[in-house]
């Protein structure tokens, strides 16, 4: 298992991400989806769990560092996990968070980070209602607040067109993707794209990263009573996969995708020197979580050996 403290510091994480704006939601979201990858995969040798908190030391330290300008918020990566004081909890005011959620997520905003962060912070208060303190809980209402007014996120169409935003991407009408009609369907085919399209160079709308852990996050929420919302996620989904696959290959520009050697749930895959560019510190551990959850899901063997290797491709 992982140490629990690390919840409370990723909660915190979350609670005032907001104060550095909305991409600072990765660093505490990455912790406590990390926390509870341990919790529910926990059977796992020691090493995975201390390399995943060996991740979480370099979050907090600031290793990652694209999520905002330290210098213009005022404060550091490590201030964002810092305590808040000390509160009596109010489990219901944790509604107040997929209350504010409905106002942003029947579309795709930056990649899914809306939802995303939302689901795991929802989880952990919901979990472990102790720490759902009125400023905690607003903390996060914030950072979901935040979202209202996004774009979809962007991708690169390479040399000609360079990198475009959601609101200037032209999608064509494709009647051999219709509307999802369940959870379950987009979790059909959020796995099937990962299989089908993770060998595959594309660049932006957050990756198949960012598709799993949407796709997750949406099943989280239905898990843990927002049935509602959860629905009304399912068409912005289905957007994100439509701009995914909007993409073109650009192996022949950026190279090929490159592929982990070993399973992350194997000692020997924390103990070589991990890439670390492209925001990997924070979304290999965010996928981690995100992926398993979905793998609950699948049913038949062969698909789920398949999605397992492909899986290896964000790994890396």
């Amino acid at each position: 298992m992982i140490d629990f403290d690390y919840l409370y510091k990723g909660i915190c994480g979350l609670g005032n991400a907001h104060k550095a704006g909305t991409m600072a939601g990765h660093l505490g979201a990455a912790v406590v989806a990390g926390y509870f990858f341990g919790e529910d995969q926990s059977d796992l040798p020691k090493e995975i769990y201390q390399g995943i908190e060996g991740e979480f030391e370099r979050i907090i330290a600031g290793e990652e560092g694209f999520c905002f300008n330290t210098k213009k918020a005022g404060l550091t990566p490590t201030d964002l996990f810092k305590p808040f004081p000390k509160e009596a909890s109010n489990e219901d005011v944790i509604t107040s968070i997929a209350t504010a959620l409905q106002k942003n997520v029947g579309q795709t905003r930056q990649s899914g980070h809306n939802i995303i962060f939302a689901s795991i912070a929802i989880r952990a208060l919901k979990d472990h209602g102790d720490f759902a303190t009125p400023q905690i809980v607003a903390g996060v209402r914030k950072l979901t607040e935040g979202f209202n007014n996004a774009h979809a996120g962007r991708g690169y169409y390479g040399k000609e067109k360079g990198w475009l935003d959601g609101t200037q991407v032209k999608l064509k009408a494709d009647d051999n993707f219709p509307p999802y009609k369940s959870i379950q369907q987009m979790v059909a085919v959020t796995v099937d794209e990962l299989i089908r399209t993770a060998a595959v160079k594309k660049q932006g709308f957050g990756g198949l990263w960012h598709i799993i852990n949407h796709a997750a996050a949406i099943t989280e929420l239905d898990r843990f009573g927002y049935k509602e919302v959860a629905q009304q996620a399912l068409p912005a989904h289905h957007q994100h996969i439509r701009l995914w696959r909007s993409l073109p290959d650009v192996e022949a520009e950026l190279g090929a995708v490159v592929k982990s050697e070993h399973d992350p749930r194997e000692p020997v895959y924390w103990e070589g020197m991990l890439k670390r560019d492209e925001a990997r510190l924070t979304h290999r551990i965010k996928t981690l979580y995100g992926f398993y959850i979905l793998k609950r899901s699948i049913e038949d063997a062969s698909t789920k050996k398949k999605a397992e290797d492909a899986f290896l491709y964000l790994m890396a």
